[in-house]
């Protein structure tokens, strides 16, 4: 794979970027030239995927749950920059997804949490950076949502909600600050093999053969997604490349999910 350096300069925020996607990404875009801001509430994580990114690169503690949290985030990113071009909006709270039950059943505490990240979280790191991406007149943001906004299942009704939101929310940005110079889309990744569920896997090999077949069986495609097929959407996306894109759901799925 060939990396250009179409980022060069380019100052990007990522919230979310400790682990998984949201890591790759980072790493991604500082290959490509950007200056990033890896902004987590596992700063401890954050801090290594920045050392690992190197460049321009470096670690901010956010809780994107938390309003003055975010602003402050994204103020240390700005005084380190001088400004912001894109921000990656990729944060969300991923413990809570195996007691995401059905309608019936779910604890509203459940619920509430699911929002209060993967949905009202999404919405504070828009307010924040958006004042700022107006002021680039390159600006750009991408949310990372999920193909569980589409489909239908019986379990993880909260998670799906949060989810159908944030696309709604894209498409505000996009209508609303897209004369503004201000582009919007979400990237909606399939089944993701991250580095640390390929730790739990090699922990339960005979578990995680059955994930995978299972996956497989459901993917017209050659493997599994891995973290680095969605950050190189994300970087397209951030880029000049893709100022033509706006209001857009980007698959990025194997051919998991098609649709019109």
């Amino acid at each position: 794979m060939t990396i250009n350096n179409r980022l060069n300069g380019r100052r990007i925020i990522v919230f979310g970027s400790a682990t998984g996607i949201g890591a790759a990404t980072v790493k991604r875009l500082a290959e490509e030239g950007a200056r990033v801001c890896a902004a987590d509430i596992n700063i401890e994580g954050a801090t290594k995927v920045a050392q690992e990114a190197g460049g321009e690169t470096f670690a901010v503690h956010v809780d994107i749950s938390d309003e003055a949290s975010v602003q402050k985030a994204t103020e240390e990113a700005v005084s380190r920059f001088g400004g912001l071009d894109g921000a990656h909006i990729n944060a969300a709270d991923l413990r809570v997804i195996m007691e995401d039950s059905d309608a019936l059943s779910i604890d509203l505490s459940i619920f509430d949490r699911t929002i209060a990240v993967n949905l009202r979280g999404h919405l504070l790191c828009t307010r924040a950076v958006l004042p700022h991406l107006t002021k680039s007149g390159k600006g750009a943001i991408v949310y990372t949502s999920s193909g569980s906004a589409h489909g239908g299942e019986p379990v993880r009704p909260c998670y799906a909600m949060a989810k159908a939101g944030v696309n709604a929310l894209m498409r505000h940005v996009a209508a609303r600050w897209g004369k503004e110079g201000v582009t919007a889309n979400v990237l909606a990744p399939g089944f993701t093999v991250t580095g640390e569920m390929k730790k739990q896997m090699e922990a339960n090999a005979e578990e995680a053969t059955k994930w995978a077949q299972h996956f497989m069986s459901r993917t017209p495609h050659t493997r599994l997604g891995e973290s680095e097929d969605h950050a190189a959407v994300v970087a397209l996306l951030l880029s000049d490349d893709g100022r033509w894109i706006n209001g857009a759901i980007v698959d990025v799925n194997g051919g998991s999910l098609m649709r019109a």
